[in-house]
């Protein structure tokens, strides 16, 4: 039960040394090994019970380990050891991490699938792809840029700090001070990791830097630092103990505590790695795509691997954004007709970008209203589950705005998984710092990608399958998690929703946006378009504001091949629904189908194609 992102984050972060809280991407890969779709042998109830039982043991065992050497991955998960520390940066640590990682698929490879029941022989199947995975892409372990403007330890300890450090006992407050007090530790060897990729010709473009050096310094602003407001950290942790049931005097050493470690440990940590990113900054140059780094092709193939978890090409991933994007244009102008527009299509996209009929105010009240609405809408939407699925989520869901620290630079909304014992909602994060990139139109689509039916539905019931192992109920598959995420942008159309047609035009913008992502992260990663190619063609084939295709431009070049997971993921899932509809007809149940599809949690896609594949044949017997 300890996993939240043990997929990637022991693969990746683990194994292959990036320090940052990136999106999950070592994702299994590829057609399911020939060993674990064998016959079983006939074997006693008795022996296959025995020995499912030592491979889910082992399966605990690897994970646990793993989690064991990520301080703040146990954060995440709600746990509270070593909560005073933050993880080893170190090249060390990383080769232990590989060490491990070949020590435990010695102990997979050794186990006899033909012995195990059916559950755990797909667990088998992924733990031993996800192993070999992790060791082979150890290649790649400084092709990725720690800090960039979507993620990173500068601002994911800040983030982890208030969102996660829960302060309910002075030990947490003293375990929050002694991590206060770690920071200038954990920015050197992140300083080191970053100087490393520069010897080696890995550096972020030169874009990258400035919003680096200015989330840095916002958390480094206000008090204590200085003589403005509270700082975002100040504010936290005084808000925090000032909770607890302790005297006064404990309360006056806490507070003493804590300002003394921002001032002499958390101001010369940031000041110290502000440094060293503005060193690199004059080294940058404005090369954009994954092809300017040492074997660039090669990485970014293997990139398009895992992410999609299919063997598509990078040029037949653009041919497929290309013909997509023209079917929802089509569709587009419908709905442009059905509206009373008269114009082109990009006429009405230039209108649909500057109405400010569909923009709240840039004020405390029209994002106060944002945020009431957005969760409305996943509240009528809670009310009408019955009608698409079987099970639902215990844990609860909440509705934020991104923090003002880091709201500049983070990605439009995102979702952040429930705690493991569900004492921490799930939370779907709207980012309000720029209002006009949020028209209206498009709030219902992203309140349901994001929370319900998307990410909350999967990802919470994910974690709260049983009778599985834990690297299952925290693993993230991007092409799967994504692609269900999608996916249920469209779903709650054929229930009757998105009544307005533009909501329902906001929906068709989403995945057109999905879409072009396919032509514009193989444009830059594979065809060397430029950074302002990318922006230009979002602009010119989409209705979302320049700022928005800017971002999405700049999170293409530091995360390559991860957008392309969305688009892939949902067309497998409404392949697999037409497979299912046309072979049970009147047979057929959505509420059905959506329980396989998230019934074993996230998986490859021809995984995920053999579940649809034996409901089809148990439903046809």
């Amino acid at each position: 039960m300890y996993k939240a992102k043990i997929a990637a984050a022991v693969s990746l972060a683990l194994f292959m040394g990036a320090c940052s809280e990136a999106p999950s991407n070592n994702e299994a890969n590829q057609a399911p090994n020939a060993q674990a779709q064998a016959a079983p042998e006939s074997y006693s109830a008795e022996v296959i019970a025995a020995e499912s039982e030592k491979a889910n043991q082992l399966f605990e065992d690897i994970f646990m380990a793993n989690v064991m050497r990520s301080p703040m991955f146990q954060t995440r998960l709600g746990l509270e050891e070593n909560q005073d520390k933050w993880d080893d940066l170190s090249q060390e640590h990383n080769e232990e991490g590989l060490a491990l990682a070949k020590e435990h698929l010695a102990q997979v490879n050794a186990i006899d699938p033909a012995k195990l029941n059916e559950q755990t022989r797909l667990s088998w199947q992924l733990m031993q792809q996800e192993l070999e995975e992790g060791i082979a892409d150890y290649q790649w372990r400084h092709h990725n840029y720690p800090v960039n403007q979507m993620f990173g330890m500068h601002s994911s300890v800040a983030a982890l700090l208030i969102n996660q450090h829960r302060i309910q006992d002075i030990k947490d407050a003293e375990d929050y001070i002694a991590r206060l007090n770690g920071l200038p530790a954990l920015f050197d060897q992140l300083g080191e990791n970053l100087k490393l990729r520069a010897e080696k010709g890995i550096l972020a473009p030169k874009f990258v830097y400035p919003y680096v050096i200015s989330d840095s310094k916002n958390i480094i602003s206000g008090a204590p630092f200085d003589d403005g407001e509270a700082s975002a950290l100040w504010a936290d942790f005084t808000g925090k103990i000032d909770n607890l049931d302790i005297d006064d005097s404990q309360l006056n050493e806490l507070t003493s505590q804590a300002k003394t470690a921002m001032l002499q440990s958390v101001k010369p940590a940031y000041e110290n790695l502000i440094a060293v990113v503005e060193e690199l900054e004059a080294q940058a140059t404005t090369k954009d795509g994954a092809w300017k780094l040492p074997d660039g092709e090669a990485f970014y193939n293997n990139r398009l691997q895992r992410t999609t978890t299919t063997d598509l090409t990078a040029n037949e991933i653009h041919e497929i954004g290309l013909s997509e994007v023209a079917r929802i244009h089509d569709e587009m102008r419908v709905i442009m007709e059905k509206v009373g527009f008269e114009g082109t299509l990009q006429e009405f996209f230039v209108h649909m970008r500057n109405n400010q009929d569909f923009i709240y105010p840039d004020t405390e009240e029209g994002r106060a209203r944002y945020l009431s609405e957005a969760k409305e809408i996943i509240d009528v939407m809670r009310g009408r589950l019955d009608e698409l699925f079987i099970k639902k989520p215990k844990a609860d869901m909440i509705v934020k705005a991104v923090e003002p620290f880091r709201e500049k630079s983070a990605g439009k909304a995102f979702y952040q998984q429930p705690s493991m014992d569900g004492t921490r909602p799930g939370t779907y994060y709207a980012n309000l710092y720029d209002m006009a990139s949020m028209p209206t139109y498009q709030m219902e689509a992203l309140a349901y990608h994001e929370g319900i039916p998307g990410h909350h539905m999967q990802i919470a019931i994910q974690q709260e399958l049983e009778n599985v192992p834990s690297f299952r109920k925290f693993g993230r598959v991007t092409a799967y998690s994504e692609g269900w995420g999608l996916y249920t942008e469209k779903l709650p159309k054929e229930i009757g929703f998105y009544q307005d047609p533009y909501s329902d035009f906001g929906r068709l913008a989403m995945e057109l946006w999905r879409a072009c992502r396919l032509v514009v992260d193989t444009g830059i990663h594979a065809k060397k378009w430029t950074r302002e190619e990318g922006i230009e063609y979002y602009v010119n084939n989409t209705p979302n504001a320049r700022a928005d295709a800017v971002k999405m431009v700049e999170r293409h070049i530091v995360m390559p091949g991860q957008a392309t997971a969305y688009k892939i993921g949902m067309n497998k899932i409404l392949e697999l629904r037409e497979k299912a509809k046309e072979a049970l007809g009147e047979q057929f149940d959505i509420r059905e189908f959506h329980d396989v599809i998230l019934a074993n949690g996230p998986v490859p896609l021809n995984i995920l194609e053999q579940f649809v594949d034996d409901y089809i044949a148990s439903k046809q017997s």
